[in-house]
């Protein structure tokens, strides 16, 4: 039986906006068909500006956290799949840990807890453009029939995302829609950010750092001052496809180290193979954790700052967040230190919020790692219960949970630390040499186009030997 509080929801579930799974099995080709035209809509919805919107020449203080939640400013993907992220966390903590009861092969479980992660998600959608307006994201004191405007655009961009990415799950296409955003999101600015032909008005080259280059050569400009710095710090540089290129290389190297712990199957002897645990065992999900907790005190304080102290002369206030009230930058308080310094320039000028920016990163990570790996069925106690069960043994110990508990602490707790280590650096010192996409961005698709080759890869299997498509289910 469903637990109490899947049950509270299944009347609200009942209403809301669903893709019907495909009556049969879908080929390969359309589910390229079908995850291509979701990617172009995706595309065409970041580049339709919002009616009753105009986006001001200043920085966008979101900027280093839009590129995780494949949002973009002004838009109709203002939000981006925030919404659905955040949701998705919570639901999967409070499952993780108990909370709630759900009985995971049971398919009407499975289907209600992703209504609810769906109800969830919306209502999400509509708090985050509640906290977007409060927050003077466009402009101090908008009247309420613009804001209605704007809440409307918003809520049904994020409907059609959510339903966008069910559709991929349902199986009519390849991966999630939500991996596919954000890789979408972070190729589109690396391939802008490199060649981009269109004149940037501050210094009156091409936005694209490699048409920029050569024209600061053909200007006979020092060649390394034009490699490492603009006239605007904002435009990229040679410099930060330089570090693309090197954490790209080391993202990559990271994920093929592991470590193998031998197995066998217990009722078939010599049949013998390896259990992988690798350096980031619990891959992206710490950065992503910590950037959403990062957005969520962004908000909060923004919202703070506009409503209670927007003079700064509040000293309580302003230890939670002062901004500048022209760019709406941050300038003092927590919200200060939980934003990246935005290039190399910035940086050198303000290394001190570099660092704290990195340690708080670094640390939070390894907190969420170590909590995700308890509550998300990937601690060593889980790991051996689930390897007992299917007639494993580890070779030379004996057949139960407990030695082979011990052998796996070994392991997992090293590497789940390690592993936080590893992406909260590159998340978050990436970022301070100007990487394009962000060193969170690049973690991300790293970790998406692997996911997305082993797919297509099953998926290609599946449609030579059927008998396999079966065995992957």
């Amino acid at each position: 039986m469903p637990g109490r509080f899947l049950n509270i929801f299944r009347p609200i579930v009942k209403f809301m906006p669903e893709v019907k799974a495909p009556e049969k099995r879908i080929s390969f080709r359309e589910k390229i068909l079908w995850t291509a035209i979701v990617l172009v809509t995706y595309l065409v919805m970041t580049e339709i500006p919002l009616y009753g919107v105009r986006v001001s020449g200043a920085q966008d203080p979101y900027y280093y956290l839009r590129v995780i939640f494949a949002s973009n400013r002004g838009s109709l993907m203002e939000l981006g799949i925030q919404p659905i992220v955040t949701a998705g966390m919570i639901i999967q903590l409070l499952v993780g840990s108990g909370i709630i009861n759900v009985d995971q092969s049971n398919p009407d479980d499975r289907s209600l807890l992703g209504g609810i992660t769906k109800f969830f998600s919306i209502l999400m959608t509509s708090f985050l453009i509640i906290a977007y307006i409060m927050g003077g994201a466009y402009g101090q004191a908008l009247p309420l029939e613009k804001s209605f405007i704007i809440f409307i655009q918003l809520f049904a961009a994020g409907i059609v995302l959510i339903l966008m990415d069910e559709l991929l799950q349902k199986g009519w296409g390849i991966g999630s829609g939500i991996s596919l955003f954000i890789a979408a999101g972070v190729a589109q600015k690396i391939i802008w950010n490199i060649f981009l032909p269109l004149p940037y008005e501050a210094d009156g080259k091409a936005w694209g750092a490699f048409i920029a280059y050569i024209q600061s050569l053909f200007n006979r400009e020092n060649p390394l001052t034009a490699f490492i710095y603009r006239t605007s710090p904002d435009a990229p540089t040679m410099l930060g496809l330089v570090a693309t290129i090197v954490v790209f290389a080391i993202i990559i190297y990271f994920e093929t180290l592991k470590v193998e712990i031998p197995i066998s199957y217990a009722r078939f002897r010599g049949f013998r193979s390896r259990y992988p645990v690798k350096l980031l065992y619990v891959s992206n999900i710490p950065v992503i954790l910590v950037s959403s907790l990062f957005m969520d005190i962004y908000f909060i304080s923004q919202i703070i700052w506009s409503r209670f102290n927007p003079e700064g002369a509040n000293f309580w206030l302003n230890l939670i967040g002062n901004f500048d009230p022209i760019t709406k930058e941050p300038i003092g308080g927590l919200a200060y230190y939980v934003t990246s310094p935005r290039h190399f320039t910035q940086f050198l000028n303000e290394p001190f919020r570099g660092v704290i920016y990195g340690c708080l990163m670094i640390g939070l990570c390894i907190l969420f790692s170590i909590i995700w790996v308890e509550v998300g069925g990937l601690g060593p106690d889980t790991v051996a219960r689930q390897l007992v069960d299917a007639g494993m043994q580890i070779p030379g110990y004996r057949r139960s949970v407990r030695p082979i508990k011990e052998v796996l602490e070994r392991y997992i707790s090293s590497v789940t630390v390690l592993g936080a280590i590893a992406v909260g650096a590159i998340a978050s010192f990436a970022d301070f040499f100007g990487v394009y996409g962000t060193g969170m961005g690049i973690l991300l698709t790293v970790g998406v186009l692997n996911q997305f080759y082993q797919i297509i890869a099953q998926e290609q299997l599946s449609e030579m030997y059927p008998l396999l498509g079966r065995f992957f289910g």
